[in-house]
């Protein structure tokens, strides 16, 4: 064995005995929104020897439609395993099972965008010893939970420094009477303003002006790759820099199980880059 390849067994190796032998926290944790006037729960996940005289960067990890904030950690237990090998803090928010992370102008009561960007991270700084900084700040999430890291991201660049998506559903106008849209965004028939505003590929002048690190993932045999497909073309035109990745899959957990870990390695890139 050459000395590249002994080096390159060896840090393998090393991650391998890290994933074993390491042990994040998982807390299950109430949080409180004042915007909707309710408590609303998430997992927060801490590296293995978490101390507070150190500060951790945090990944914010949203799931899909009709999921909840326990959806990662139950179907993708590895995450755990990650949070320790990267040494940074994962939170797995709640955005209701339909929301799609929106201000909805039309139900005054759902204000996930809200709560997400601002009261959940805020509620994540006060209790917890974190990078209070856009630098020390990524999102991510899967179908509906990839449009709304990119929604979330592009919108508040002051919060988060980094952003990804997962078979996300990046383009809300060609599915006008699926995943109950409409209920948060009005029926486009009436609202078309609405959905135009709000679709992540009609944002792309905002993430450019955010200046993000930025991630899409997307199977082939996805129903979301098309559209996916059209906002890597369109990032390309405006010379906007992201990691574009598509490859065999669907639009299930087999592949979001894979995909979590380029997502997570591409985080941890940008914290170590990003951090004097």
């Amino acid at each position: 064995m050459n000395r590249c390849l002994l080096k390159l067994f060896c840090f393998f190796s090393l991650i391998l005995f890290r994933i074993d032998v390491n042990a994040a926290d998982v807390d299950t944790v109430s949080t409180y929104s004042k915007s909707m006037r309710k408590e609303i729960k998430a997992v927060i996940i801490t590296p293995e020897h978490y101390s507070t005289n150190k500060r951790y960067p945090v990944v914010y990890l949203l799931h899909g439609y009709s999921g909840n904030y326990s959806d990662w950690i139950i179907k993708v237990p590895e995450i755990k395993q990650w949070a320790d090998v990267y040494n940074f803090i994962i939170v797995c928010a709640d955005g209701n099972k339909g929301s799609w992370y929106f201000d909805s102008p039309v139900d005054t009561a759902s204000k996930y965008e809200t709560y997400v960007s601002t009261e959940l991270v805020n509620w994540v700084d006060q209790h917890y010893s974190t990078i209070k900084k856009r630098s020390g700040r990524a999102i991510t999430g899967l179908s509906m939970g990839g449009h709304g890291a990119l929604y979330l991201a592009s919108k508040h660049p002051n919060t988060f420094g980094a952003a990804g998506s997962m078979s996300g559903g990046v383009d809300i106008r060609p599915f006008p009477d699926n995943w109950n849209i409409k209920d948060v965004m009005g029926n486009y028939a009436d609202h078309a303003g609405n959905w135009e505003k709000n679709t992540v590929i009609n944002m792309t002048g905002l993430l450019k002006q955010a200046s993000l690190y930025l991630i899409i993932d997307c199977g082939v045999s996805d129903f979301f790759n098309k559209v996916n497909g059209a906002l890597h073309e369109k990032l390309l035109e405006q010379n906007i820099k992201h990691d574009f990745i598509s490859r065999p899959g669907e639009h299930n957990w087999e592949y979001w199980n894979n995909a979590i870990a380029y997502q997570l390695l591409f985080m941890s890139r940008f914290f170590n880059e990003s951090q004097p």
